[in-house]
């Protein structure tokens, strides 16, 4: 699906915003402006310094105080308050800043500080109009709502996804947000964080009208002539009155328990409480927002998914430039070629779909028609995305292609051959991506002319619904290619995360000893509902097996054969899997995998009556951690920060949690090799810790919890080792207790078949 920021880049870029006269400024600052036209109407122009998008910071509220007090001053006919910058009004607080807030004192210190900036706006005594194009979201709606009317241009987008970052609306967006929509209606909008369009926004009264760019002088004039009177909404009272809105909390706060717990997402029970406790006194409602708003963002939820978004920020522009690209020649039409195809063509690209089988084409082309429909509210639109999206049966694109892409099944010969075919049709400009989902590219490339212009492109399933894809950086790749792979997956509104060419490479490599010991798990008779239970309650978006089910049972199959050169032997691999494989029951696509799945594809469960016990969570997370630690010590990865954000984004890992290794930290990591290691001693080597756990841990752990391990385990050797570098002698090499800690046979031991002599009952966890 085209992202709101594309569509809005696409927008922006044919029109010039109004702004006002363009003469002298009656008062600058950093991040405003301030200009008066010859109606006497000042215009309030937002530029948030050195960005391209405007965030709301504390020296931004500071700013704006300084421009009401001159407004104040100068007592104009109107305010007009909007930005300069063409991508939108606001894009919210600036997190990074919040990310640095000290504690409960500080934090609302800040708050309490903004909401008087607010405040002064929405006392101004004269008609005060936003006009809001683009993304006004968070602080910007919140600056938005102090105004007296609100305008919306066409393809402006509108709403509080705070909640996304453990958060709820924190400058009095709480109090004014329902007394503008009502009550209910503003519940539903901070507690869903969904943003409205234009046109949704003027539908619940949010805005006051819709208008084109080229309108907007017209209707200021109108508005500030009105003296600034917006229509009256009309509010449910159902939702006025206290002991329905007991009622109403009490029903909202059970739907949430079943998939947000309050102990891990703690906010959207917050925003109830406020909710419920509304009053007529709006400098109390005002205090308990900001106390409760402090209270979250000085908690571990806020903190970690802040950092998840600043990280996913970085991958996002590490994304950005231009590829050069227009012309994409996709060869092979299954559900991931066809799906590439169909995205590609959404976003603009010219788009060739090659394959010998008239059905594959046709399910492709059925498949792309959905997503059209689903993307595009615009019938034009649509009709642009299919005429740009071509059948090929004969291969003519391949040669004015910019970009050919290779997804073909998970086989090496086949690729190599049809990767060998392809080049010598290529233009000498042209770059060939494979989307192998864990062969190395060592071995695709080998004897490849022009492999310096091969680069893998590991888009995960689904497709079009799983924002991550892995760039797969190899020896003989140049840097030229990886940048314009990097910028061709950004145009996608995708997440490049770079990682090295190695078996599985990392989402894969992480994902299948989760999927695996869910797979021993369930011989050993613990049923698939306990255990994808057990996977919920640690915080994972999915349990491993409804997770396969949802990714293609098939696909997992492939998966676990590529993770070594050849594969491993047939009897590694879960005999269950790979019958339901050969009889098509391949997961949610096909109606049936380890679940059956009904009309509105969710699984059919049985009820779980029985509670999860720890060991059984630890068994299936510990090993994705231990394999986070392995990856990062392979330099599959450069940077532990890139590890936990793709880990989050690829695999659903528990996003309160901030990521596999953020995890282990905030746990003890002595703590969590001490549990590698009473597993690994009960059920074998599959669970012995990785030496990775030496370097990671150099730097911060407690020489005290020596005395608490065993004298030969990697968790002394890793403690030791920190206390060396402490006292400032050599740290051990970390390759050293990979002969006594048994991970030399780590993938040997990925598969299910060889732990019979360690199974136990089903109950012994």
């Amino acid at each position: 699906m085209i992202s709101a920021d594309t569509a809005m880049k696409i927008y922006t870029d044919v029109r010039t915003l109004a702004l006002g006269p363009q003469g002298k400024s009656v008062l600058a600052s950093r991040h405003w402006r301030l200009v008066q036209d010859a109606n006497q109407i000042v215009w309030l122009l937002f530029d948030f310094h050195g960005a391209e998008t405007n965030r709301v910071s504390d020296a931004v509220l500071a700013d704006l105080d300084l421009c009401l007090a001159k407004i104040e001053a100068i007592r104009p006919a109107g305010l007009v308050l909007r930005s300069a910058k063409k991508s939108g009004f606001a894009e919210g607080l600036d997190i990074a800043e919040l990310r640095d807030l000290g504690g409960i004192a500080e934090i609302e210190a800040m708050a309490m500080r903004g909401h008087e900036v607010l405040d002064r706006l929405a006392a101004l005594q004269m008609p005060t109009v936003a006009v809001v194009h683009g993304h006004c979201l968070g602080a910007g709606l919140e600056i938005a709502l102090a105004c007296k009317s609100r305008i919306a241009i066409e393809g402006a987008r509108l709403g509080f996804p705070d909640i996304h970052l453990g958060l709820h609306p924190g400058l009095g967006g709480t109090v004014r947000l329902p007394m503008v929509v009502g009550t209910s209606e503003a519940l539903t909008m901070m507690l869903e964080g969904e943003l409205l369009n234009a046109r949704a926004a003027l539908d619940a009264g949010l805005v006051d009208a819709v208008i084109e760019e080229r309108h907007v002088e017209n209707a200021i004039s109108t508005v500030v002539a009105e003296g600034g009177a917006r229509h009256a909404r009309r509010v449910s009272q159902a939702s006025l009155f206290p002991g329905m809105r007991t009622l109403t909390a009490h029903q909202i706060r059970s739907k949430l328990s079943a998939g947000k717990p309050e102990k891990s997402y703690p906010a959207p029970y917050r925003l109830i409480d406020l909710w419920q406790s509304r009053s007529s006194r709006q400098k109390g409602m005002q205090k308990a927002e900001i106390q409760s708003f402090a209270r979250l963002l000085d908690g571990g939820t806020a903190r970690n998914l802040i950092r998840n978004s600043l990280l996913r920020d970085g991958l996002v522009e590490s994304g950005k430039g231009a590829s050069g690209i227009q012309r994409v020649h996709v060869i092979g039409a299954g559900a991931v070629g066809g799906d590439i195809a169909a995205l590609c063509a959404a976003h603009g690209y010219d788009v060739t779909l090659n394959d010998q089988n008239p059905r594959a084409i046709a399910d492709a082309i059925g498949r792309a028609s959905h997503h059209f429909e689903n993307t595009f509210g615009d019938k034009a639109e649509r009709e642009r995305s299919f005429d740009r999206l071509m059948p090929d049966f004969s291969g003519s694109g391949l040669a004015k292609a910019d970009l050919v892409i290779e997804a073909l099944p998970e086989d090496l010969e086949t690729k190599k051959a049809v990767l060998q075919s392809v080049v010598s049709g290529l233009k000498q400009s042209a770059l060939v991506a494979t989307t192998t989902a864990g062969i190395p590219l060592e071995l695709l490339s080998e004897g490849l002319p022009r492999a310096n212009r091969l680069v893998g492109v590991h888009f995960l399933v689904p497709v079009l619904q799983t924002e991550l894809t892995e760039i797969i950086v190899h020896k003989r790749a140049s840097f030229e290619a990886l940048e314009i792979a990097q910028a061709f997956c950004g145009s996608l509104d995708r997440l490049p995360a770079q990682v090295k060419s190695s078996p599985g490479f990392l989402i894969n490599r992480v994902f299948m000893p989760y999927f695996l010991e869910a797979m021993i798990m369930q011989e050993q008779g613990v049923s698939r509902e306990l255990i994808d239970k057990a996977a919920r309650e640690f915080g994972m978006t999915m349990g491993p097996i409804e997770f396969a089910d949802w990714i293609g049972l098939d696909v997992c199959l492939e998966a676990i054969r590529a993770m070594d050169e050849g594969g491993p032997s047939e009897s590694q691999i879960p005999v269950a899997l790979a019958e339901m494989v050969s009889k098509g029951e391949t997961g949610m696509a096909a109606g049936q995998g380890f679940y059956r799945y009904d009309k509105t594809a969710e699984p059919v469960r049985k009820k779980v009556t029985t509670d999860t016990h720890p060991a059984v969570i630890d068994r299936l997370i510990l090993p994705m951690v231990n394999a986070c630690v392995a990856c990062l010590r392979e330099g599959v990865v450069a940077e532990e920060e890139v590890l936990d954000i793709a880990v989050v984004s690829g695999l659903g890992f528990a996003p309160f949690r901030g990521g596999p290794l953020h995890y282990a930290r905030a746990r003890g990591l002595a703590a969590v090799i001490s549990e590698l290691e009473r597993l690994q001693h009960k059920y074998g080597d599959r669970f012995a810790p990785d030496p990775g756990w030496i370097r990671l841990g150099i730097g911060g752990s407690r020489p005290q919890d020596l005395l608490l391990l065993e004298p030969d385990s990697i968790s002394t050797l890793f403690l030791t080792a920190k206390t060396e570098e402490a006292g400032g002698t050599n740290a051990r090499k970390v390759e050293s207790p990979a002969k006594s800690s048994g991970n030399s046979t780590r993938r040997k031991t990925r598969g299910t078949r060889k732990v019979k002599a360690e199974r136990r009952v089903a109950g012994d966890v």
